[in-house]
């Protein structure tokens, strides 16, 4: 009987040791099949609207309150002026639904300390503190409930600049700017605030999807293990990576830029249609549907998700420039969705013309081509494909198209006409496996290696969103490189190192200084005026050793202040002498 249970007792522990991992990969599969969800940034902060008693107070609106040292008692006292009559959650997920999008998070609590759902931890929320009385959140998550989308919630964790033990941004070396607040211990605002509201917002509000956490300034290990045992209110919930510094949570949060080769772990790009989260009534810097559309894409080809913000106003409405863009999403998703849900990331290095992403299924993988650049010639390469192609087809009507193959790769015959200007998708159908070539750059065999803008990943970081590709031809320049908060990256392949000569054929009217850094040296260059923007000269940046074979990344970084608009054509390292 002793051996029986001891049976028993192993072969239920190896059961439970096979099917838990299962159980964590399954809860991520609605997410990676979704590709594209709505943000929603709403509270207080969209009644000031970025302006401050007639100052326009920079960056982003949300951060109003601490950017402006707005004092606690006059912030709160917005609430009384925050009706949003014009609020109708139905309306928005029917638009979040037109776009293409399978998911919601909105914020239940920003860093201002306001609860946009009706709490009974604290009176400082919608209902008890606003002329609305009506819990947004509740009225939310049965629209959400009708129409067939996953909700999930933001909720800022750490910081509370309304609660005397919330952290802010400087704590806790900096005081409050409010000298009235009498502070207290950060793990008071824990236990008093943080903990019962999250639990509040798990329990009251049917299915929660996504535990969406931001800023763990102050956290501590102990902390977030007290917030994290309250997602086990909802099973089945994925949470993000930010509730506490050294956890990586279901999936990573790049913000207001995309990786250049998609990462290691599952990651959303989360990213705003302007400059602003909050509503900002005077940012009209939009991103174009076109740029949205092909960022989707992007996204989807390096196996990550698309997060986008809309930011309505106090009245409730969700701005018209970002309407207008969610439809434009929508209609090329209606087309094209296809393409993007439940793929996967590219087998391609980099594609001149677009981007790919990709379905398989046992031995079968289909190929989605997304082509920005058209070419003219009747002709789309796919550099490096070495598989065995059943059938080519415009995604668009099915119309059945043609290729050769060579030792290069696929050559595919295209019309004359895309059947969209933005992002025509061409599918392949690959007979057995798969089978690419990486361009990866190579080092030469005289030892020298050639990096391209047409194979350079750029990054244009923060709000900035301008930098990009003059074309994409075998000469294309990075153009319009003006923001000192956009950097350039270079992935290629070193047989041997040593100190190499790194020269660049650049073009610009003004003096201007970068980094470059390779393998953890970093060199400081400066780059004198060439007279005419579009005037390229070949220029010596300086010297670079790389120990290491194998894969390298090269880092150009603008030096703050001293950066003047680039265009830059090529880097090429030759071995010193």
């Amino acid at each position: 009987m002793k051996h029986l249970f001891l049976f028993l007792f192993l072969f239920l522990f190896a059961i439970t040791m096979l099917v838990n991992p299962l159980l964590a990969e399954d809860k991520m599969d609605w997410w990676r099949e979704a590709r594209f969800g709505l943000f929603i940034h709403w509270g207080l902060y969209a009644i000031p609207a970025g302006e401050w008693k007639g100052e326009r107070i920079p960056g982003i609106s949300e951060w109003i309150m601490l950017r402006a040292q707005i004092p606690l008692a006059e912030y709160e006292a917005l609430a009384q002026q925050f009706n949003p009559v014009k609020y109708d959650a139905d309306a928005w997920v029917r638009l979040a639904k037109e776009a293409g999008m399978k998911y919601i998070v909105i914020t239940s609590k920003h860093h201002d300390g306001f609860a946009m759902f009706h709490s009974k931890v604290s009176p400082y929320n919608i209902v008890d503190a606003t002329p609305f009385d009506r819990d947004p959140l509740k009225e939310l998550a049965e629209a959400c409930a009708r129409h067939g989308l996953k909700l999930g919630f933001y909720h800022s964790q750490a910081q509370d600049w309304n609660h005397p033990g919330g952290s802010y941004r400087g704590y806790p070396n900096e005081p409050h700017w409010d000298k009235t607040m009498q502070r207290v211990p950060f793990e008071q605002y824990i236990e008093e605030k943080a903990y019962p509201q999250v639990k509040e917002i798990l329990s009251n509000y049917g299915d929660i999807a996504i535990m969406w956490w931001d800023t763990p300034i102050g956290m501590t290990e102990a902390m977030a293990e007290k917030l994290n045992s309250l997602l086990e209110l909802q099973p089945g919930i994925i949470a993000n990576n930010r509730l506490y510094g050294p956890w990586p949570g279901d999936f990573s949060t790049p913000e207001q830029h995309i990786p250049p080769t998609g990462l290691d772990y599952d990651w959303e790009t989360c990213m705003t249609m302007n400059t602003s989260w909050g509503y900002k009534w005077y940012d009209d810097d939009w991103k174009s549907t076109e740029t949205l559309i092909q960022y989707l894409a992007d996204i989807a080809s390096k196996g990550g998700n698309f997060l986008l913000n809309v930011g309505p106003t106090a009245e409730g409405e969700i701005p018209q420039p970002s309407i207008e863009r969610l439809k434009g999403v929508g209609a090329w998703m209606k087309v094209n969705g296809e393409s993007i849900y439940g793929t996967t990331a590219s087998p391609f290095f980099k594609l001149p013309w677009g981007r790919c992403t990709q379905k398989v299924h046992d031995s079968e993988t289909k190929l989605y081509l997304h082509v920005y650049d058209w070419p003219s010639n009747g002709t789309l390469p796919v550099a490096g494909l070495k598989s065995t192609i059943k059938s080519a087809r415009l995604l668009a009507d099915g119309q059945t198209l043609t290729w050769t193959t060579n030792d290069k790769g696929v050559f595919i015959k295209i019309p004359t006409t895309p059947p969209d200007p933005v992002n025509s998708v061409i599918v392949l159908d690959v007979d057995g496996e798969l089978t690419v070539e990486s361009n990866m750059p190579k080092q030469a065999d005289d030892g020298s290696i050639s990096l391209p803008a047409l194979l350079a990943f750029i990054h244009n970081r923060g709000y900035s969103m301008k930098t990009g590709l003059s074309d994409s031809t075998e000469s294309a320049y990075i153009t319009d490189w003006e923001s000192d908060r956009t950097y350039i990256e270079w992935m290629f392949e070193v047989a041997k190192g040593g100190t190499f000569q790194v020269m660049a054929q650049v073009a610009c009217a003004e003096k201007t200084e970068m980094t470059l850094k390779c393998d953890e040296e970093q060199i400081t260059c400066t780059i004198e005026g060439t007279g005419d923007p579009l005037s390229f000269q070949r220029v010596t940046l300086g010297e670079l050793t790389i120990k290491e074979s194998g894969r390298q990344v090269i880092r150009a970084t603008p030096v703050r202040d001293r950066w003047a608009m680039l265009n830059l054509r090529s880097l090429i390292l030759q071995p010193a002498k």
